[in-house]
């Protein structure tokens, strides 16, 4: 089937147990679990069949094989994936609280994760009989730090020049993104984006507008636009192409661990996409992915496969 690449942070996070449990507090950790939300998104991809690869970089230590074992196993190309000696893998530590909401402390700058460099030359050999069908970018992996930023645009400008859809979701994570401003730091790559995936907050910031139907206006002024998925979370989403809207309901499961629905949701959107399925059919398989793993525990641990997609779409 047709490819997908990313590139971004690896990370292993370390998780509170249950929820309520501050990170300030002395207590029970569980971990690591491969995550950062381009390698759930891509192995999510690589799950369902396509072929997938990232582009980022890991500690040589017991980490990052945490990492790089878990996406060779589920048959992601890591060739482009750099084991630094002397550096040690990215880490978050996460906890939860009964409203739902999540705390992070993120060791990421300075780290692999964030000191890949785009490959250029042998990323062109190794894809000139087969260039992928989307190449997804993650807005959280813009805000690490400058330099990380500047490779991920080359990244966009490589693929998006070789005829690659550029699919993008914003992420916007405040602990990340600090002082930055939005725009400088997203435009380079919104300009070029075919697929765009934001939350309803998110789509507000990109835009500069207070509405979703402005946001909507102003955004398809970009002739490169040509899906806009809009993610609400538990109330489902809606996609709108210039002609058309299409509202997708949520699959009601028991949550465990939302971490990660979204970046499995953009895989299935995505993969329903390079199938030629339809935008309510790319909605459901995507819909799915995101509920079977919001339903484990572990950012990328939802037992998410073909099969079990059309069972959860069709019981």
């Amino acid at each position: 089937m047709a490819g997908i690449w990313t590139m971004g942070e690896l990370l292993v996070e370390i998780m509170r147990p249950k929820a309520g449990m501050e990170l300030s507090e002395t207590g029970t950790f569980l971990g690591p679990y491969p995550s950062g939300a381009p390698a759930i998104f891509i192995d999510t991809a690589a799950r369902l069949g396509h072929t997938a690869g990232i582009i980022g970089g890991v500690g040589r230590d017991d980490f990052g094989r945490c990492l790089l074992k878990r996406l060779q196993a589920d048959g992601v190309n890591v060739r482009f994936v750099e084991e630094v000696t002397g550096g040690s893998t990215a880490v978050a530590f996460v906890t939860y609280f009964e409203d739902g909401e999540r705390n992070f402390i993120f060791h990421i700058d300075g780290t692999p994760a964030v000191l890949a460099r785009f490959p250029g030359d042998g990323l062109e050999e190794e894809l000139k009989d087969a260039p992928p069908g989307f190449f997804h970018v993650m807005g959280c992996s813009l805000m690490a730090n400058d330099r990380f930023r500047k490779e991920l645009f080359k990244a966009v400008d490589f693929f998006h020049h070789r005829g690659t859809r550029i699919s993008f979701d914003p992420n916007i994570r405040p602990e990340l993104l600090g002082s930055q401003d939005v725009t400088e730091v997203t435009e380079p790559v919104l300009k070029h984006s075919a697929v765009l995936l934001p939350g309803v907050t998110e789509i507000k910031l990109l835009s500069g507008q207070g509405t979703v139907e402005k946001a909507l206006e102003t955004l398809f002024d970009n002739p490169v636009l040509q899906t806009v998925v809009l993610k609400r979370g538990k109330a489902g989403a809606t996609v709108y192409t210039r002609h058309e809207t299409v509202d997708i309901a949520a699959y009601p499961v028991d949550e465990v661990d939302p971490t990660g629905a979204g970046d499995c949701f953009d895989a299935g959107f995505l993969c329903g996409l390079l199938e030629g399925k339809s935008l309510h059919e790319c909605g459901q398989i995507a819909a799915a992915a995101g509920a079977l793993n919001a339903s484990a525990f572990g950012p990328m641990e939802g037992r998410i496969s073909p099969e079990t997609l059309r069972k959860t779409i069709s019981p």
